[in-house]
């Protein structure tokens, strides 16, 4: 299957995480983030038992900071900003990833950064704001610890995107062990800072289990496969659908109202992906 395709796959999971949390909302962040990546780390050693393939070896300590610092660090630092800044304002900020995996991603090896990219990118962004800038965004300075941190997930996670290129000998199978560890590094966290909460229903139980499977799990798999062998800038400005797609999915439960706001962000989110892929270009 085409790498690129199954890095849409991935953002295709992440629309669903918002949809997925609202069972599992009693349960603290951290908490949730261990339970749901020690599922997602399960899930890749059982995939790796089956396929036979391994990790590749020995893997060294640069690919375990890069997958570690990524899945942990940017989950850490977004609980950080949406502790200490507005959600809506904080959530805008972390998007930026999105476009920094496209500027980045000039960076690597026998990649080239066109304009349509850059462009595209920031229509998609556009998109983004159109959906998150619903509520009252007013940006105060008492909430700089808060931006900052959310500055910080978007550089974390575009930096571990792209930097994933750099690693492609790793195979996918070793995301597993990265899940694993994040989900160790979140559960210290959890115990630190938060009082636990155990899920009491089967909803919310199914819930917990849907996003270590789904959003938490896969689609981990699947971004590594993106970024290591896709293409790289259309995924980046694709990864704006992830928001649109999630609020959609709301509109269609009943638990979001639709408004010009989310036509205004489906125009702009796929048209900026339409640049970025050279839908409109000339010949």
């Amino acid at each position: 299957m085409n790498p690129t395709a199954i890095g849409f796959g991935a953002i295709l999971l992440w629309a669903t995480l918002a949809l997925m949390t609202v069972g599992a909302v009693a349960v603290p962040p951290f908490q949730l983030t261990a339970m749901c990546f020690a599922i997602g780390g399960v899930l890749g050693l059982i995939w790796s038992a089956v396929t036979g393939r391994g990790f590749g070896g020995r893997i060294g300590w640069q690919p375990w900071l890069l997958g570690v610092g990524g899945l942990f660090g940017y989950h850490f630092f977004y609980f950080v900003a949406l502790g200490n800044a507005p959600p809506a304002e904080a959530g805008l900020i972390a998007y930026l990833w999105p476009l920094l995996i496209v500027l980045f991603s000039g960076l690597l090896p026998g990649e080239r950064l066109l304009q349509r990219h850059i462009i595209g990118a920031v229509v998609a962004f556009g998109g983004a704001f159109a959906i998150l800038s619903q509520a009252d965004l007013s940006f105060s300075g008492e909430y700089a610890f808060g931006y900052g941190a959310a500055i910080l997930c978007a550089f974390l996670w575009s930096s571990y995107s792209v930097l994933s290129r750099r690693v492609g000998q790793i195979p996918t199978e070793a995301v597993a062990l990265f899940c694993l560890a994040t989900a160790g590094l979140s559960a210290g966290a959890h115990l630190l800072l938060e009082t636990t909460v155990w899920p009491t229903t089967t909803l919310a139980w199914a819930s917990v289990i849907g996003l270590g499977l789904g959003p938490v799990g896969i689609a981990f798999y699947w971004w590594d496969i993106g970024m290591k062998r896709g293409n790289i800038q259309l995924l980046g400005v694709a990864s704006y659908a992830a928001p649109l797609l999630s609020t959609l999915l709301l509109i269609g439960t009943g638990a979001a109202p639709f408004t010009l706001n989310v036509a205004v962000a489906a125009v702009l989110i796929t048209g900026g992906a339409g640049i970025a892929a050279g839908a409109f270009s000339r010949g």
